[in-house]
C-alpha cells in the first residue's frame, strides 16, 4: 500500500536530477552536489504538507536548493582546474623511466571534479534543451563558472541556462528584477574575461571513434598512436596535481617518460559532463589485483582529441557507480 509519506518523496523525486545539474553548477563537485540535493530534498519533504502551490513546486525546490548552495559556499575558496591555478609545465629533459616531479597533490576542495552524465541529464528530453544542458555541465564551463561569485553564479545559471525570467529569479531570491538585471550584466561581464575555447554542443559519431581509438591506444600504452589523436595546442591535467602541459611536444615527452606497461590496464568506457570519458583500473600491490586509478575526460573538436583532463581520484569511481574491483583481465 502507498503511504502519504511515499507519495510525497515520489513527488519529489522527478527533480532529483536536474537540481543535481544546478547544484554541481554552483558547487563544481559531484560529492557536495549530492549532499545539497539530499539536503534540498530532505527540507522540501519536511515542509510539503504546508505547501499547497503545487504548480509552484519547482521554484520552490529551486529556492531551497539555491539557499542550500550559498550555505555551502559560504567561507570557501573557489574550485578550479590546473589551468587556472599557473601557466603549463614543461616535460623537457624527462626520459623513460626517469622518476617525475608531479609535485605535492591539492586537497579535493580546490578542484573542479567530473560529474557522470546519467546522474544529470535525463534522455528523450528536447534536443535544444539537452544542447544546452551538456554544454553547460563542460568542465571549462563549470570552472568558469568558479570565477564568479555565488549570487552571480546562481543568476547566471538561472537566466541563461535554465532560461527563468528575470522576475521569476527576483522572486527566488527575494530582490527586485533591477537588481538581478545588473547581477546577470557583472555576470556575463566577468565571464567573458574567462578564456575557454568552444567545443561541439553533441558528441558525434566522430567523436565517439576517436574515444575508441584513444581507449584502444591507451589499452596499449602506445603514445604515438595517442598522441596522433591530439589537436596541435591540446592540453593535459592531472587533479590533484598542479602540473599541466599543452601541446603535442610536452604531451608526447611526458606520456614516453612515465612507467607504464600496455596490457595491464582495464580500461572501461563512460560518459562524464557531456563528454566522451574512461575510467582505468590499474594493478597495484604485490598480487597486482585491479583497483580504481583515474578517471579521463576528452573533450574532442574537429575530429581531434582538444583536452584530456584525467582526475587522479579512485574516490570518483563511486559517483561514477563503478566497481572497486572489476575481477581480472580475461586473456
Amino acid at each position: 500500500m502507498t503511504t502519504v509519506v511515499d507519495q510525497e518523496v515520489s513527488d519529489l523525486e522527478p527533480y532529483r536530477r536536474q537540481l543535481t545539474a544546478y547544484c554541481y553548477r554552483m558547487l563544481g563537485s559531484p560529492h557536495d552536489a549530492e549532499d545539497a540535493v539530499q539536503d534540498t530534498l530532505v527540507r522540501a519533504w519536511r515542509g510539503l504538507s504546508r505547501f499547497e502551490d503545487r504548480a509552484g513546486l519547482r521554484p520552490w525546490l529551486y529556492r531551497i536548493a539555491t539557499n542550500v548552495c550559498l550555505d555551502m559556499l559560504k567561507g570557501r575558496g573557489r574550485r578550479a582546474l590546473p589551468m587556472d591555478i599557473g601557466p603549463a609545465s614543461t616535460a623537457r629533459g624527462w626520459e623513460p623511466s626517469h622518476e617525475l616531479a608531479l609535485g605535492t597533490p591539492r586537497p579535493e576542495a580546490t578542484w573542479v571534479q567530473p560529474i557522470p552524465d546519467h546522474l544529470v541529464s535525463s534522455p528523450g528530453g528536447d534536443p535544444a534543451d539537452v544542447a544546452v544542458s551538456r554544454e553547460s555541465i563542460r568542465l571549462a564551463f563549470i570552472a568558469a563558472l568558479q570565477h564568479l561569485v555565488p549570487r552571480q553564479r546562481a543568476v547566471l545559471v538561472l537566466r541563461d541556462v535554465l532560461s527563468w525570467r528575470a522576475n521569476e529569479v527576483a522572486e527566488l531570491l527575494e530582490t527586485s528584477e533591477d537588481a538581478v538585471n545588473s547581477t546577470l550584466r557583472r555576470a556575463r561581464s566577468a565571464l567573458a574575461t574567462v578564456n575557454r575555447d568552444a567545443v561541439p554542443n553533441e558528441p558525434t559519431e566522430v567523436d565517439r571513434k576517436v574515444l575508441y581509438r584513444y581507449i584502444e591506444a591507451f589499452d596499449r600504452y602506445d603514445v604515438d598512436s595517442l598522441v596522433a589523436l591530439l589537436h596541435e595546442g591540446a592540453t593535459l591535467s592531472m587533479p590533484p596535481f598542479d602540473l599541466w602541459l599543452q601541446g603535442i611536444p610536452e604531451i608526447r615527452r611526458f606520456l614516453a617518460a612515465l612507467d607504464v606497461e600496455g596490457g595491464r590496464d582495464r580500461v572501461i568506457e563512460v560518459a562524464a559532463n557531456g563528454c566522451p570519458a574512461l575510467a582505468v583500473y590499474r594493478p597495484a600491490g604485490p598480487s597486482g589485483a585491479l583497483e580504481p586509478f583515474e578517471i579521463h575526460v576528452l573533450e574532442i573538436a574537429g575530429g581531434r582529441i582538444a583536452a584530456i583532463y584525467a582526475f587522479l581520484d579512485p574516490a570518483l569511481f563511486t559517483v561514477f557507480g563503478l566497481p572497486p574491483n572489476p575481477g581480472p583481465i580475461s586473456q
